[in-house]
């Protein structure tokens, strides 16, 4: 492993920790507009792992983009097990996760954040070197290597 990438992951599991407290103090209702716990289970270590994740739900499945594309640790646990766990709020679900590489259906997600949250999606896309109101291609072109999962709960 090279050595920027502890830093980065000691990152990630830092900026994690707050909305996991704020769920186990029981206001998951306030922040799981915008947030859930995702719980996968591990593939090398078979034990649960919990992540905080942005999402967004549509016609009842949960869809969760991933940043870092398909090196990220949960999406690597779920393409290895898709059973997973989610709270949302205060609901708790079990599903089924469906990994997507695909672009034009990862920009068609990123597409419908941007009507839905057009302040917090053009300020992730101008990070990005993206106008805050970007082409289809260029849409298309920034997910490239970027990777998101369907979940759909199970009855």
């Amino acid at each position: 492993m090279c050595g920027f990438q502890r830093p980065r992951r000691f990152l990630y599991k830092l900026l994690g920790f707050p909305p996991r407290l704020l769920y186990r103090l029981g206001l998951g209702p306030l922040i799981g507009r915008v947030v859930l716990l995702l719980t996968t289970v591990g593939r090398k270590s078979g034990r649960p792992r919990t992540t905080p994740l942005q999402y967004e739900e549509v016609d009842g499945a949960i869809y969760i983009g991933a940043a870092r594309g398909q090196k990220a640790d949960w999406f690597r646990n779920i393409v290895a097990n898709p059973q997973v766990e989610i709270q949302v709020k205060s609901r708790h679900l079990r599903g089924v996760a469906e990994p997507v590489t695909d672009p034009v259906r990862i920009a068609d997600f990123l597409t419908l954040r941007l009507q839905r949250h057009p302040k917090m999606m053009g300020a992730i896309l101008r990070s990005a070197g993206l106008p805050s109101t970007p082409t289809r291609a260029q849409l298309e072109e920034y997910v490239a290597d970027r990777a998101m999962v369907v979940i759909r709960p199970c009855g």
